[in-house]
C-alpha cells in the first residue's frame, strides 16, 4: 500500500512538472532571446505608424489563427499539395492581410536571436498586443511558448470562424466551442473599435436590416451600392485608428456595421455588457486584455508538438 502511495505521489509530481514545463509563460524567451519581444514591438510600431489599419489587420490574424485548431500559426501557411491554405476560407479570402509584416518580423527576430527560436504563432500573439498598444489600447503580458503547426485546414476554417451574419445565439455557441464565454464574446468583438470592413460583408445589413439607424444606413449606402463596389471599405466606428469605446457607443445607436456587431445590442443577454463598456473604458480595457490572454491559450502546441518554422508561410 505504501509503495502504491509512493508511486502515485511520484506520478502526480511528474505530471505537475510536465504541465509546468509545457505551459505558456510570459518569460518563455527571457533567457534564450531577450531581444525578441523588443524587435517585434519595433516593427509593429513602424508598420502601424505607416498604415494605422495594419494594427487591426495584425490583431485579426491572431484571432483567426486561434479559432482554427488553436493558436498554432496555421493561418500563415500557403497551400501545398497536401492541404489548401486557410487564407482561402470564407472568413479570410480577400480579407486577412498583414502577412508581409509578419515575414518582416520573423526575419528580424531570427536575426537578433541568431537562429529560429520564436514561433510564428507567438509572433502573431505578440504582434496583436503591440498593435493594440500602438493604437492607444491596453497592454497585457502575452503568454509564450507556442509551437507552429505543420499543416492547415481550409475546411475547418470554413466551419469554425464566426460569420458576420450570425445572430447572438449563434455567436454565443461559436465562442463557447472555443472555451470562451459571453463576456469574452463582447470584449473580443470590441476589437472592431479598430479597422474597416468591405461592402460585400455589410451590404445585406445596410439594405435589409430593421435594427439599423436610417441615417447610418443611408450614409453607408453612399459608398456601398446594391451591386458592385464589393471591395469598398467602411470603418466599424468613427475612430477606426483609435482603440476606444466608440464601437460600443455605436451599437447603442443601432449603428453596428455588421449583423454580428449589432447582435450584441439587440435586446439580448449581452446588452448590459455593451452599456458597461460604452461608458467605462477601464472595464473594457481590463476585460479585453483578459479575454485576449484566454483566447491566446486555445489549444496551443507546446513541448515537442509541431516545430519552429524557418519561414512562416511554409512548414520546415
Amino acid at each position: 500500500m505504501a509503495s502504491l502511495r509512493t508511486f502515485l505521489l511520484h506520478a502526480f509530481l511528474w505530471l505537475g512538472l510536465a504541465t509546468t514545463a509545457f505551459s505558456l509563460s510570459p518569460k518563455f524567451y527571457d533567457r534564450v532571446c531577450p531581444q525578441a519581444l523588443p524587435a517585434i514591438r519595433r516593427i509593429v510600431q513602424a508598420a502601424v505608424h505607416r498604415e494605422p489599419r495594419m494594427g487591426a489587420s495584425l490583431l485579426r490574424l491572431h484571432f483567426h489563427d486561434c479559432f482554427v485548431n488553436g493558436c498554432d500559426g496555421s493561418l500563415l501557411l500557403d497551400s501545398t499539395p497536401a492541404f489548401e491554405t486557410e487564407k482561402n476560407a470564407r472568413g479570410n479570402l480577400n480579407s486577412v492581410r498583414g502577412f508581409e509584416v509578419v515575414d518582416q518580423i520573423k526575419a528580424e527576430v531570427d536575426r537578433v536571436c541568431g537562429r529560429p527560436i520564436v514561433s510564428c504563432a507567438d509572433i502573431l500573439a505578440v504582434a496583436a498586443r503591440d498593435s493594440v498598444v500602438a493604437l492607444g489600447g491596453p497592454t497585457w503580458r502575452v503568454r509564450l511558448g507556442r509551437r507552429d503547426s505543420t499543416s492547415a485546414s481550409r475546411a475547418l476554417a470554413d466551419s469554425v470562424l464566426p460569420s458576420a451574419s450570425m445572430d447572438l445565439p449563434a455567436l454565443i455557441d461559436n465562442f463557447k466551442k472555443q472555451g470562451l464565454n459571453q463576456r469574452d464574446l463582447v470584449a473580443l468583438s470590441g476589437g472592431h473599435t479598430l479597422g474597416v470592413s468591405r461592402c460585400l460583408i455589410f451590404r445585406n445589413r445596410i439594405y435589409n436590416a430593421t435594427n439599423i439607424d436610417p441615417a447610418f444606413a443611408k450614409e453607408r449606402r453612399a459608398t456601398c451600392p446594391r451591386t458592385g463596389g464589393n471591395a469598398n471599405l467602411a470603418p466599424f466606428d468613427p475612430t477606426p485608428a483609435k482603440f476606444d469605446t466608440a464601437y460600443f457607443k455605436n451599437l447603442m445607436k443601432q449603428r453596428g456595421l455588421l449583423t454580428s456587431d449589432q447582435a450584441l445590442f439587440n435586446g439580448g443577454s449581452t446588452d448590459k455588457l455593451v452599456k458597461t463598456y460604452s461608458s467605462n473604458p477601464d472595464a473594457f480595457w481590463h476585460d479585453f486584455a483578459k479575454s485576449m490572454i484566454k483566447m491566446g491559450n486555445i489549444k496551443p502546441s507546446t513541448g515537442k508538438q509541431g516545430h519552429i518554422r524557418v519561414n512562416c508561410r511554409k512548414a520546415n
